[in-house]
């Protein structure tokens, strides 16, 4: 691998196996972190004893019962996992200063001037020893080939991406296992012809730019191993977010906007004490049928306002979707942090933040 040397870590069923590894009765038994069967609750996390099952993260509960009868539901207990996450990073931190965090059981770590595979299975060791949990670790020269390596061995794998062997992997996969390739974005490449990887690095650059723009170039340097991002070191956290599954499905517009108001106060409250600020806001709809949209705007200038965060959310819910069915899930979630190297004074007319956004 030349140049820059990518560590990817993604722990294994993470919620699952700490109440597996917490629970001596629940070892070796299919279960699901989430919520109770008999209401609106989804899984969080299935332990690899559900996965078999066909039970998945964001499944129903109910669903999953169906799946595995002998399915154990465990309740959530997101104060435990975050304590787990702060021992996992202060192992990360032991090997490199370069941390880009994308969940509380994922990130990256840039190792460049180290030997990857040696801090890689040093990180491996610990988490094991300390943790008593497992790890699949993904390396490459990118963040791209490093989180495709990370997710091919699962559980408690270790791949290695050299950059000789990039073409002869990428090429047979299917094109949904590209970064930022989500079943929308298959869908239109599938009509385009295109199912591989290799299909989309042998097509004409200009039709894709045309049909997707900035993301069409991404997806061409993507299909040939190319990713030119670097980790976030400096940033703490990729994001912070709020959302809920109603006990009954909701039309009514008022219900959403209080619940947005809410969520905006709890998450500013994160936000304030990370001591860092935002630029971009996402309000997430799941339906009755359970079709999923997400809108998002960005800022101007960058903030930590409460009534920025709300307003721009409640803007978002007026006039970026068409909300004809009930409303089964509503989530709001912040990202694109900045950190205040110096005082940025900020307007609060959100009309100003709207002639601004993108």
């Amino acid at each position: 691998m030349a140049n820059k040397a990518i560590i990817h870590v993604d722990m294994d069923a993470f919620y699952a196996s700490i109440e597996q590894r917490d629970n001596p009765k629940l070892r070796n038994k299919p279960i699901a972190v989430g919520g109770n069967p008999n209401s609106r609750g989804v899984v969080s996390t299935a332990s690899y004893e559900a996965r078999k099952y066909g039970v998945k993260s964001a499944m129903s509960c109910k669903k999953a019962k169906i799946l595995c009868p002998e399915l154990i539901i465990v309740p959530v207990n997101k104060e435990k996992y975050k304590r787990v996450s702060k021992k996992l990073h202060k192992i990360f931190r032991k090997f490199s200063d370069k941390i880009e965090p994308i969940s509380l059981d994922e990130a990256f770590i840039d190792v460049t001037g180290s030997n990857p595979i040696i801090v890689a299975k040093e990180i491996k060791k610990e988490i094991k020893q300390k943790l008593r949990l497992t790890a699949s670790v993904g390396i490459s020269n990118n963040k791209f080939l490093a989180k495709l390596a990370s997710d091919m061995e699962k559980p408690d794998g270790f791949t290695v991406i050299n950059k000789n062997d990039v073409e002869k992997i990428l090429d047979p996969l299917p094109v949904r296992k590209l970064w930022g390739v989500g079943p929308k974005t298959e869908e239109q490449l599938n009509k385009l012809g295109i199912y591989k990887i290799k299909d989309l690095k042998n097509y004409d650059k200009n039709i894709l730019i045309e049909k997707f723009g900035k993301k069409g170039i991404e997806l061409i340097e993507f299909s040939k191993g190319i990713d030119n991002r670097p980790v976030e070191w400096r940033v703490k956290s990729q994001s912070i977010g709020e959302e809920n599954t109603f006990s009954k499905d909701v039309s009514d517009i008022n219900i959403l906007r209080k619940a947005v108001n809410q969520y905006a106060l709890d998450i500013t409250k994160r936000i304030k004490k990370s001591h860092y600020l935002i630029k971009t806001v996402t309000v997430k709809i799941k339906y009755e049928d359970f079709t999923v949209e997400t809108r998002s705007l960005t800022l101007k200038q960058p903030t930590d306002k409460l009534t920025i965060i709300r307003d721009t959310a409640h803007y978002i819910l007026d006039n970026k979707f068409n909300i004809k069915k009930k409303v089964r899930l509503l989530g709001l979630t912040v990202s694109n942090f900045v950190y205040p190297n110096e005082p940025i004074q900020l307007r609060l007319d959100i009309d100003e933040y709207m002639r601004g956004t993108i």
